[in-house]
């Protein structure tokens, strides 16, 4: 099936031999932290599954803005437009960058298992003005949509994968001259001088049943007068103090903030360590993703946000909450009026 992509060849595979994230045919963690889905005790999956709540989905659609994403303005400073889950499009002086898209209405390969909230996927391929760079985190299906990548093609100039996920563009129609895969700590130039950097995370890979084939990151987006941290999934661990250490600090930390259980704790932070993550990068404005979508897991639908914004205020992290397609201009006052009150 296309949806599923395809994982690098053999021949690809022996380009990663030696990499020190790379060891027996498959990718590794910092700190070769893992964990797999089988990890996952099936008793503990199933009661938590029996006894989620209701409140997992909301009880109204979710509020959003409507832009035209062809008229944002020129800033001097980065505007970012949020789609929900982890999808959002940055504008920085000329350069149009689309993290992450899913714009099908679902986040799986299983027809009608996890469906877009009401109201959340109001925004589709068609809306968006063309893109200098298509920027992927990793390969799971709900950061890398078959349907959106296919309606992209002709839309987008630029891809840049993690080691391995350009095996799927290629796969799906994209020439290899437009598609960057970097290994962590590579950095590529983007048009107008910007540098992108690809970062370590704490996560795994994979779309059908050989895990960890292709590789998982977050990233540095070095921008004439702004450094941002585009975070990807991620288990909290030590390597937010390192990038912070040798990146940062950032004007803009965009973090996952959802879809977490103790269950999957090492790959999913919990909002508290969201803001300790945001603090230990050092960012001046954390900016919180991974939720207000899809339901991936058993806590109710806006739980991230309610434990987020008390744990962020007493570590002195600023949070910006713009509504689904509510652009956001960095240096603006923050966005905390609260759409999500209510189950």
């Amino acid at each position: 099936m296309n949806i599923l992509g395809k994982n690098p060849s053999r021949n690809s595979q022996s380009q990663f031999v030696g990499l020190e994230n790379y060891h027996n045919g498959q990718f590794r963690n910092p700190g070769d932290v893992q964990f797999s889905p089988a990890d996952a005790k099936l008793g503990q999956l199933l009661r938590d599954y029996l006894r989620r709540p209701a409140t997992v989905t909301p009880s109204r659609p979710i509020p959003s803005v409507t832009t035209d994403l062809r008229q944002l303005p020129a800033q001097a400073s980065p505007t970012l437009v949020w789609f929900g889950h982890s999808s959002y499009l940055i504008k920085a002086q000329g350069l149009t960058v689309l993290v992450d898209p899913v714009f099908s209405g679902a986040a799986s390969p299983v027809p009608y298992s996890v469906q877009a909230y009401a109201g959340a996927n109001t925004y589709q391929v068609a809306d968006l003005p063309p893109i200098d760079v298509l920027l992927i985190t990793h390969d799971h299906y709900d950061h890398l949509d078959y349907a959106t990548v296919r309606q992209l093609r002709d839309k987008v100039a630029r891809v840049v994968v993690p080691l391995g996920v350009g095996s799927h563009f290629r796969h799906w129609g994209f020439e290899a001259a437009r598609i960057t895969e970097l290994n962590w700590h590579d950095t590529t130039t983007l048009p107008g001088g910007a540098q992108l950097t690809a970062t370590p995370a704490q996560h795994m890979s994979g779309r059908g049943v050989r895990a960890r084939r292709t590789l998982w990151a977050s990233y540095v987006l070095q921008l004439p007068g702004h450094r941002l941290f585009l975070g990807g999934d991620s288990g909290y661990g030590p390597h937010f103090r390192a990038i912070g250490a040798q990146y940062g600090p950032f004007d803009l930390a965009v973090l996952e903030n959802g879809q977490y259980n103790e269950l999957w704790h090492a790959v999913h932070t919990l909002p508290a360590e969201t803001a300790r993550a945001a603090q230990e990068l050092g960012a001046r404005l954390l900016l919180p993703v991974h939720w207000a979508k899809f339901t991936l897991g058993y806590h109710p639908w806006n739980e991230p946000i309610r434990l987020l914004l008390p744990a962020a205020a007493a570590l002195g992290v600023p949070v910006t909450v713009p509504r689904i397609g509510e652009p956001y201009t960095l240096g603006e006052p923050v966005k905390q009026a609260a759409w999500w009150d209510f189950d």
